[in-house]
C-alpha cells in the first residue's frame, strides 16, 4: 500500500475567503460560522487579519469576533498580522489566539516585481534587502534550521510564466546564504497568488527540489484556483512527495477567496475544504474531519453570501460508499442544486420529480 506524505491543513475561509467579499456579513453570522468550523475537526483555523479596514472592510470586526466566538480545545487559531501595530492588537487575544510564528525563518522573494509592488507597496529588491536582517537574527538565536520561499512561483498575470530555471535560481540563491552561515535548509514555501499552478509544473519543481536538496522535508504549498488547476496540482504534489515528507496545504470552506491585486478578484478562489477532505479520505488518508459538518459550513456560507460557492462536494455530496448511502434506484429526475441535496436532506427535496421508467428498478444483489 502506498505511503503518502503527512498532510497539515490550514482553513482560511475567515481570512482569505472573506477578505474580498463585499456583501454585508454581520458579526453574529461570522461568529456562528467560525464556531461551526471549529466543530468540524479541522485543527488549524485562521480567524482573520489585523489589517486596515480601508482596504479589507470584512476584517474591521475581527476584535469583536475574537471576543465572542467559542474556542474549541485542541484547535489552533491564528490571524494574519501585517505590521507591529497589528501584532500588538493580536496579543490582546492570546490565548485563545496563537501568535503565529513560522517553525523556521524564511528567506522569501516574489518572482513578480509588479505583484509585490501592488500588494505590499515595496519592490522585489526591497524584499531581498531584508534577507541580511533575517539571517542576522537567526544567527543571534543560534538556530539550526531555516527555509527558502518564492511567491508567484509559476507565473504572473502581469509578466507571464516563470521557468523552472528561474524558480531554482532564486531558491538556490536563498539557500546559499543559509549555507554561508551554517544553517541547514529544511523547509520550502511555494506560493501561487495568481493561479499559475499546473500539475506537471508542480511535480517537476518539487522533484528537482527533492533531488537537489534532500535535507528539505517540509513543503508549504499555497495554491489558488482561478484556472481550476489547484486540486490536480495538490494530487501532483502528493505523488512526488514521500512518507518522510510533510506537506502543508491551505484552502477555504466553499473554495471562496481572492486577491484584489492579482486581477481576477473573487474568480481566484482556492481548493474547497470539503473537496480536499473528500479527496484525502478517498485516498485512505485519515483527516479527523467530519465531512458532513464541513458541508454544513459551506451551506451556511452560501446563505450568508447569497450565492453558490465554487466547491463541488457540498453540492453533489461525497461518494456513497456504504450500501445505506447509495441512492435509491427509483429516485426521480434530479436536476437542480436544491434537489441534489437529497444526500443530506432526503427524498423530500425531489418528491415531485419525473419518473419516466415503466417498471420499478431493483438494485442488483452483490455476491
Amino acid at each position: 500500500m502506498r505511503q503518502w506524505p503527512k498532510v497539515v491543513y490550514k482553513e482560511e475561509c475567515m481570512r482569505e475567503g472573506m477578505q474580498i467579499e463585499d456583501v454585508n456579513i454581520s458579526v453574529e453570522q461570522k461568529v456562528r460560522l467560525l464556531d461551526a468550523i471549529s466543530e468540524t475537526g479541522l485543527k488549524n483555523i485562521v480567524v482573520g487579519s489585523f489589517v486596515s479596514p480601508k482596504y479589507t472592510p470584512q476584517m474591521a470586526c475581527i476584535d469583536e469576533i475574537l471576543r465572542r466566538f467559542r474556542p474549541k480545545p485542541g484547535v489552533t487559531y491564528t490571524a494574519l498580522v501585517a505590521n507591529r501595530q497589528g501584532e500588538e492588537r493580536a496579543r490582546a487575544y492570546a490565548p485563545p489566539l496563537t501568535l503565529e510564528r513560522e517553525p523556521v525563518p524564511y528567506l522569501s522573494c516574489t518572482l513578480c516585481d509588479v505583484f509585490v509592488r501592488r500588494n505590499f507597496n515595496r519592490s522585489q529588491a526591497q524584499e531581498i534587502e531584508r534577507w541580511s536582517q533575517i539571517i542576522g537574527r537567526a544567527k543571534e538565536r543560534k538556530l539550526k534550521a531555516a527555509g527558502i520561499a518564492i511567491h508567484a512561483a509559476w507565473g504572473s498575470n502581469f509578466l507571464g510564466p516563470f521557468t523552472l530555471a528561474q524558480r531554482i535560481e532564486m531558491l538556490e540563491g536563498e539557500l546559499a546564504l543559509w549555507d554561508d552561515v551554517g544553517i541547514a535548509v529544511t523547509h520550502v514555501n511555494l506560493g501561487d497568488p495568481m493561479s499559475w499552478n499546473a500539475p506537471h509544473d508542480v511535480e517537476e519543481t518539487l522533484a528537482v527540489i527533492k533531488q537537489r536538496w534532500p535535507s528539505i522535508k517540509h513543503f508549504k504549498l499555497h495554491f489558488h484556483n482561478a484556472r481550476g488547476m489547484a486540486m490536480a496540482s495538490t494530487y501532483a504534489a502528493m505523488r512526488v512527495l514521500e512518507a518522510t515528507d510533510t506537506v502543508y496545504f491551505d484552502g477555504t470552506i466553499g473554495g471562496i477567496g481572492g486577491c484584489p491585486y492579482c486581477g481576477n478578484g473573487r474568480a481566484t478562489g482556492m481548493v474547497a475544504t470539503e473537496d480536499l477532505m473528500h479527496f484525502l479520505q478517498r485516498m485512505g488518508i485519515e483527516t479527523g474531519v467530519d465531512l458532513n459538518r464541513v458541508i454544513n459550513c459551506a451551506w451556511m456560507l452560501e446563505e450568508m453570501l447569497g450565492r453558490l460557492t465554487p466547491g463541488h462536494v457540498s453540492k453533489a455530496g461525497p461518494c456513497p460508499i456504504s450500501p445505506e448511502d447509495c441512492y435509491d434506484p427509483n429516485m426521480p429526475f434530479v436536476e437542480s442544486f436544491e434537489q441534489a441535496r437529497h444526500f443530506r436532506l432526503g427524498p423530500k427535496v425531489y418528491a415531485d420529480g419525473h419518473r419516466p421508467w415503466k417498471e420499478a428498478i431493483s438494485r442488483p444483489r452483490v455476491a
